[in-house]
């Protein structure tokens, strides 16, 4: 009977540990504070209506259609389709978030998917955000 018992409490011991789960990372810690950094930019000098100009004339100028673009919320979505066959077809999706910051400060945030996959490549962000800051810079000198 001792024996039956022990098996039971061996059991059960494995099935509670089974079910606990990993604490979430809410703390902005390691690859998503990473992630997120890749992601974001800061710009002193364009308020935010300027900025979205800018961020849709980016993404047009990297291929981009633009799906929506909500000036109160500051988020511009645009999707690219790259074709590498007949037969398959990928596509990106950008959604870009502007927020104003203290002072004349503008704080930009790219989120880019490809089908359903997250992007965390930092290629793909640093490409934007260097397209970006030319558009910023020719925004800025009141180039069309």
């Amino acid at each position: 009977m001792s024996r039956r018992l022990l098996c039971l409490a061996m059991f059960i011991c494995v099935a509670i540990m089974g079910c606990a789960t990993a604490t979430p990372d809410v703390t902005g810690s390691g690859s998503q504070l990473q992630t997120r950094q890749l992601q974001t930019r800061d710009y002193d000098t364009l308020d935010k209506a300027k900025t979205m100009r800018s961020v849709v004339a980016t993404l047009q100028d990297l291929g981009f259609t633009i799906d929506s673009a909500d000036p109160t919320l500051g988020t511009i979505t645009g999707t690219r389709v790259y074709y590498e066959s007949d037969y398959r077809n990928f596509t990106m999706r950008m959604t870009v978030t502007v927020r104003e910051q203290e002072g004349k400060r503008v704080s930009v945030r790219a989120n880019a998917r490809l089908d359903d996959k997250a992007i965390a490549d930092p290629r793909t962000y640093q490409d934007f955000f260097a397209a970006l800051d030319k558009a910023m810079f020719l925004t800025l000198q009141k180039v069309d």
